[in-house]
């Protein structure tokens, strides 16, 4: 998830690495926030493998600012990983808002399409947080108000996204 979120802020414009953690922050930090510790090892192994490159800029105040541009193979990367998402990229929700929020990096509706119908497939099992035995629970199952509020918001939830996916699919099919 760091990975592809790195590539996809790098797709629009070079970023010196704080504005790079600031937008990675603002994207998934509420639940996964960001250290320096984990995204410049990050961003060393994407620059080792030849997918960005990192120039020097003077500084405006102090220290010399790196700057970090994604090359032309970590373009093709984050398309590749945008277009063959892994299983856990499609069902883990901050995971698959990261593949959403580059998705549009894919310029080929049909692979859109594809990824999408994923998602849509993945939302369409029946699915609760809670179990009696293999048989998921619903909110009406519960004297618990507070299981019966996770469970009514992420009804409202999956069906906002179920919604929104459909319309998606049949305008990116037309």
């Amino acid at each position: 998830m760091l990975e592809l979120a790195i590539l996809g802020f790098l797709y629009d414009a070079p970023l010196h690495g704080y504005e790079l953690r600031k937008r990675i922050t603002a994207l998934t930090g509420h639940v996964r926030p960001i250290a320096e510790s984990t995204l410049y090892p990050a961003i060393k192994r994407l620059e080792t493998a030849g997918l960005l490159e990192r120039a020097t800029e003077p500084g405006a105040v102090a220290a010399p600012r790196h700057v970090l541009t994604l090359t032309e193979e970590g373009r093709r990367d984050l398309r590749r990983r945008l277009a063959e998402p892994v299983q856990r990229d499609i069902t883990d929700e901050n995971r698959w808002f990261t593949v959403l929020a580059f998705l549009r990096h894919l310029d080929d509706a049909k692979a859109q399409t594809t990824v999408l119908r994923r998602r849509l497939a993945f939302l369409e099992e029946p699915a609760s947080f809670f179990y009696d035995g293999d048989r998921p629970l619903s909110a009406e199952e519960f004297d618990d108000p507070f299981r019966r509020g996770i469970l009514t918001i992420a009804r409202a939830t999956s069906r906002a996204e179920l919604g929104w996916l459909r319309e998606t699919i049949a305008s990116l099919e037309d």
